[in-house]
């Protein structure tokens, strides 16, 4: 691995991200690590300009979390896996937990949010990722580290939350919205 712009998910090794995280770490393609974050953001606008306040309170089956909870979700994810590639970039070793995404989402006050309220946290969590990544050299790319019971490398976190986004989005546009 070269650098940010360079890095693609074949430059990935297996034990640089747990198995369950291989789908999001797929939606990437050919893509670079740069690109993949980068894309995030236009993802995000072209969301936002389908959504409506009234969609934000829609969940596609009994159970399941409305349109908000899923953005708040995302926003949560965000920022657990900056910290993650942050604590393993600078050499912490400390064993990171993983994380109840349900319990975050019941105590997320999704229901309160706005849109533009929404919006605006999700730009700037990406932009603040990427800023963050664009900081990293080429060596605490490839740096590792302890999360959820199993190992996880610093690029792999990057591709994984854009797989990540790409993934919830694809939901949402398909079973969400897809009157």
């Amino acid at each position: 691995m070269n650098s940010l712009e360079q890095i693609t998910i074949s430059d990935l090794n297996s034990g640089d991200y747990n198995p369950f995280y291989k789908s999001y770490i797929d939606y990437n393609g050919d893509s670079t690590l740069l690109e993949s974050l980068s894309n995030g953001l236009l993802q995000i606008d072209h969301l936002f300009l389908t959504l409506t306040e009234s969609d934000l309170k829609v969940a596609y089956a009994p159970l399941k979390w409305t349109v908000a909870e899923v953005l708040i979700h995302l926003a949560d994810t965000e920022r657990i896996f900056q910290y993650r590639s942050l604590c393993f970039s600078r050499g912490d070793n400390t064993v990171l937990p993983g994380f109840d995404e349900n319990a975050y989402v019941s105590n997320s006050n999704a229901a309160q949010r706005t849109l533009a309220s929404i919006i605006e946290e999700l730009i700037d969590l990406r932009k603040s990722t990427l800023s963050l990544f664009k900081s990293f050299s080429p060596q605490q790319l490839k740096a590792k580290g302890l999360a959820s019971g199993s190992e996880m490398g610093v690029a792999a976190s990057g591709f994984i939350l854009s797989g990540h986004l790409m993934h919830h989005f694809n939901i949402i546009e398909t079973r969400y919205l897809k009157n």
